[in-house]
């Protein structure tokens, strides 16, 4: 479909191969404040008001205040300007501005941002943001429209080859690779299922969440409507109105503040190789359907923090739809490719389980904040105030990779 220029000589390998020396952020700064506004429906207030009102948590999270924080990283997404949050917040300090995207891949990656402007000596103390009114405004998942004008790849996203064939939607995109891999490794609805009712479960014992106080059994799930074959409603993300905020700053700083910090053991964003051009259905045209760019980078992430996945003790998997929690437990090497429907349905991710997951609720059932609200309860997890505390929770892992170039990072207490 797409002409590929050939790639010759050593740049042809992955860049990761140069000394993980030179990516060495282990555990040199830390996230020190977090804030987090009501998820909703409808928030009836604008998306700058929610960002304000996380920001200012986080600051007050942190133990500083507005002038402290010199830096800023945005999702490239998001419908607050930054200049509008500097002069709402009353910022007068500012070095450093960054931004990152698309959309649900961006919040590890936006940490990451930080944690390069702080080293390099950028910006002191950045503030890391995402608001929407993802249910009573944009609403993400809502089909998209072919367009009408006669362009070949104009805009970069190359929509023009799927949205006038009925591919509009992103639960559809995902429904095939959920397909693929019931095709291919036999999994299950009742496998699938197990995801979307662990995520119900521990929303139920977070009263923030917006899924609290529904409880949810497999017949239920089952019995739900079908809504992308073999995609039901409960495999579906929420649409959220809400925002996260955090605070990053050198680990020495840390120390000195209220709050214990969460230390960033590492962070890393990559690609899959021969990724396809555009900026989402054309995912569907990758070699595999069932390898997520998780793979590498869970590769890059855990060389770069020195661990691997039996040293991860909980883990803010994202899920935007249940399959992606599924190939990512395979992705990252939790359990091997094509025993993720056997890993969930063996009660491996359970709050008991080898690798609990989405302790707050998940995308699933807590809030879709595009992934900020993952990092959010990450810190929850190392401070030991989660509303589904892991005992003894050391390390965390937190992802963003559904769709290229994915991020994650892995979070550590400071014991």
């Amino acid at each position: 479909m797409f002409r590929k220029v050939q790639r010759q000589g050593p740049a042809a390998g992955r860049v990761a191969g140069v000394s993980a020396e030179l990516y060495d952020h282990r555990d040199r700064c830390a996230i020190v404040g977090i804030g987090a506004t009501e998820f909703s429906k409808d928030s009836g207030r604008s998306t700058l008001t929610l960002a304000v009102e996380a920001s200012l948590e986080a600051i007050g999270d942190a133990g500083l205040v507005p002038i402290d924080i010199d830096g800023i990283v945005r999702c490239d997404m998001d419908d607050v300007r930054t200049s509008d949050l500097i002069h709402t917040l009353g910022l007068d300090n500012i070095s450093y501005l960054g931004e990152n995207g698309p959309g649900g891949v961006a919040p590890a990656a936006m940490v990451g941002q930080a944690v390069a402007a702080i080293l390099s000596g950028q910006a002191t103390a950045v503030l890391v943001y995402r608001s929407l009114n993802g249910r009573s405004g944009r609403r993400y998942g809502a089909a998209s429209q072919a367009s009408d004008a006669p362009r070949v790849g104009g805009n970069g996203t190359y929509d023009e080859y799927w949205l006038p064939y009925g591919l509009q939607t992103p639960g559809q995109c995902f429904a095939l690779m959920a397909r693929r891999h019931m095709i291919d490794f036999g999994t299950t609805p009742d496998q699938l299922g197990r995801i979307p009712i662990a995520c119900r479960n521990r929303a139920n014992a977070n009263p923030a969440a917006q899924m609290h106080g529904r409880p949810m059994g497999l017949d239920d799930y089952l019995g739900a409507r079908m809504i992308s074959d073999p995609l039901r409603l409960f495999d579906f993300c929420l649409e959220t109105d809400g925002a996260n905020a955090l605070v990053v700053t050198t680990a020495e700083r840390a120390r000195d503040l209220p709050r214990p910090p969460a230390l960033i053991r590492a962070v890393a964003q990559a690609s899959l190789p021969d990724v396809q051009p555009g900026n989402f259905y054309s995912v569907l045209m990758r070699e595999s359907l069932t390898t997520l760019p998780a793979a590498p980078v869970g590769r890059l992430l855990f060389e770069r923090a020195g661990l691997g996945p039996d040293d991860i003790d909980v883990a803010q998997l994202y899920d935007c739809f249940s399959i992606t929690v599924l190939l990512q437990l395979e992705d990252y090497g939790f359990c091997a490719k094509g025993e993720g429907g056997s890993f969930v349905a063996d009660g491996s991710i359970e709050l008991d389980g080898s690798i609990p997951i989405n302790t707050a609720g998940g995308h699933l059932s807590e809030g879709y904040i595009h992934g900020m609200n993952h990092i959010v309860e990450g810190v929850r997890q190392i401070r030991g105030t989660s509303t589904n505390q892991v005992p003894g929770a050391e390390t965390c892992l937190v992802t963003s990779t559904a769709l290229p170039p994915g991020s994650a990072l892995i979070l550590r207490g400071d014991g």
